[in-house]
């Protein structure tokens, strides 16, 4: 780590040292560009992973005593990861209306929510990325697959992605290493799938196998710290910057290029400037818009005057509700292991050319049988087979859902915290319809019998929790719960109607990039990390040639 005053300037800042600070920081660096990351977290020690027995505990005071993480526990993620990995809420906070939940589910630390991230590469497709040429409803995005696909190719060979080749339209396949089978039950849920509907398949997920820790590999190479960031970090040209909050960007009064950020020290409290001939912003969805925001002319000099009015509107993400069911015929005699690829998808409900439903764009069911259980004295239920489907779509982008700076809250530090508006609209509703239906068709076909955690297991300690999480999902988890909220800095053609243009580039300041999901233009349904990975790619590349050129 170096220390925090400096008058070095950089060729580029990077804001976020997650999946895509991570990817930025890599392929910066490896073009020999030398690179500023700034995390706001702290840097974790690989000893936090892995100990269930010290996370209980920590669970334990976060939540009954402490009462720190009341939205992160909310997520199931949250019980499988240290607890520390997740944000603490008091020092946190933000705000919402009162009749418009929105769970922000946040990890603030060197590697980001990369360490907490199930680790799901699904493509987009044309489908999403020209969806509003079909439906008329918004825009499309100024990129097309074609535009992403050589990234998508280089990061899936880069992380070793598993998956299989299936010669799907609405899911491109992409460059993987061979798949694990499908469990017998997952077998037989296919065989119920694909024989009552000609247009589903139900295939096995893709990407990253279940982490074993060594001590030559401790991080998930699903994380930035077990993969694009230790790459960029071993290139000798990357300096990294922990408990470094970035409050603003910092603009140059004549010309309005972005000079630096300015950022305060997490555990003094001090203020500093960074200085960087282009500036990346990877910092997450919201916290990079409420950055953006930040670095308006209302706060800053010679700050963003945001001509489009675009700026923190259209935030999105994917409107989602889980089931857990017992197929009491199928003996659960193994449990197999549950991640990225070790589960299987059901792509994707959706009228991609008829008009037989009532609502727009589409939806995918992720779920896993046999993938978990719990010891045979914790089981309420049989020796049936134990199994999840999680459907998860997308939701429109509209005007109303947006990001805004509150005007009487801020964090620990001072900083003017988020106020966040975000509801479903009557197609998420119809749509979420259609999922229930679907689900619950498929599980009754299989023989299957929806049933809740608490029904099948004892829950000793924590049985209040998960009767709450379990009602928060039961019909719609509320917007932000399920972790892909994008939007809000979206990507566009033009800059009456865009945040960013193709390349990444807010309008008014070229040398400002926004690469993370703030930049999208719609939210697709598949889970989007690979795809933000993909246009982190693709942007930095872009940023090194247009330095080379001396155009930056």
């Amino acid at each position: 780590m170096s220390p925090h005053p400096s008058t070095e300037v950089y060729d580029a800042i990077v804001v976020g040292s997650g999946a895509n600070g991570g990817v930025a920081a890599k392929e910066l660096s490896e073009r020999g560009l030398k690179v500023l990351v700034l995390e706001a977290g702290r840097t974790p020690d690989a000893s936090e992973l892995g100990n269930q027995a010290r996370d209980m505990a920590k669970r334990v005071y976060n939540l009954a005593i402490a009462k720190r993480q009341s939205y992160q526990s909310m997520h199931p993620g949250y019980w499988k990861a240290n607890p520390d990995l997740f944000i603490d809420e008091k020092d946190n906070p933000y705000t919402t209306p009162p009749d418009q939940p929105f769970y922000w589910i946040r990890g603030r630390q060197v590697g980001g929510k990369s360490l907490t991230w199930g680790g799901i590469t699904l493509r987009l497709s044309d489908y999403e990325f020209k969806a509003a040429s079909r439906d008329g409803h918004e825009q499309d995005w100024p990129i097309t697959y074609q535009d992403l696909a050589p990234y998508y190719s280089k990061l899936e060979k880069f992380f070793q992605v598993r998956g299989s080749q299936e010669g799907l339209a609405q899911l491109p396949d992409g460059d993987y290493q061979p798949t694990l089978p499908l469990t017998p039950a997952e077998e037989h849920l296919k065989q119920i799938v694909e024989s009552k509907w000609s247009d589903r398949r139900l295939i096995p997920s893709r990407g990253f196998g279940l982490h074993r820790r060594t001590p030559e590999q401790p991080w998930p190479a699903y994380s930035s710290l077990g993969s694009s960031l230790k790459a960029a970090i071993a290139t000798g040209n990357v300096t990294l910057r922990s408990d470094a909050m970035v409050s603003h960007v910092i603009f140059d009064p004549d010309t309005h290029r972005a000079r630096g950020v300015g950022y305060i020290d997490r555990n003094t409290n001090q203020a500093y400037e960074a200085f960087g001939r282009t500036v990346v912003l990877c910092a997450s969805t919201i916290e990079s818009v409420r950055i953006l925001l930040h670095s308006t002319e209302k706060y800053q000099t010679a700050g963003l005057t945001n001509p489009s009015g675009m700026l923190g509107r259209f935030l999105m993400d994917h409107v989602s509700t889980s089931t857990f069911f017992l197929l009491p015929k199928i003996k659960q005699t193994k449990t197999f292991d549950l991640s990225g690829c070790d589960s299987f998808f059901i792509p994707c409900f959706c009228n991609l050319e008829s008009q037989q439903e009532k609502f727009l764009r589409g939806y995918g069911i992720w779920g896993g049988v046999q993938r978990f259980d719990l010891p045979h004295i914790l089981r309420k239920v049989g020796d049936g087979s134990i199994g999840f489907l999680i459907a998860h779509g997308e939701v429109l982008p509209r005007y109303e859902n947006r990001v805004q700076l509150s005007q009487d809250v801020v964090d620990a530090w001072g900083l003017p915290v988020p106020h966040i508006e975000c509801a479903w609209s009557e197609n998420e509703h119809l749509m979420l319809d259609h999922m229930h239906r679907q689900i619950d068709e498929i599980i009754k076909l299989a023989g299957g019998k929806n049933m809740q955690l608490t029904e099948m297991f004892h829950v000793p300690v924590f049985s209040e929790f998960v009767s709450r999480m379990e009602e928060t999902m039961s019909y719609s988890a509320p917007p932000g719960y399920y972790i892909h909220e994008v939007g809000g800095a979206r990507m566009g053609n033009s800059p009456d109607h865009s945040v960013v243009n193709a390349h990444n580039q807010i309008w008014e300041a070229p040398n400002l990039f926004v690469t993370d999901g703030a930049c999208w233009t719609s939210s697709g349904w598949q889970s989007p990390t690979l795809t933000e990975m993909a246009i982190t790619a693709r942007a930095s590349e872009f940023i090194a040639e247009e330095m080379r050129k001396g155009n930056l």
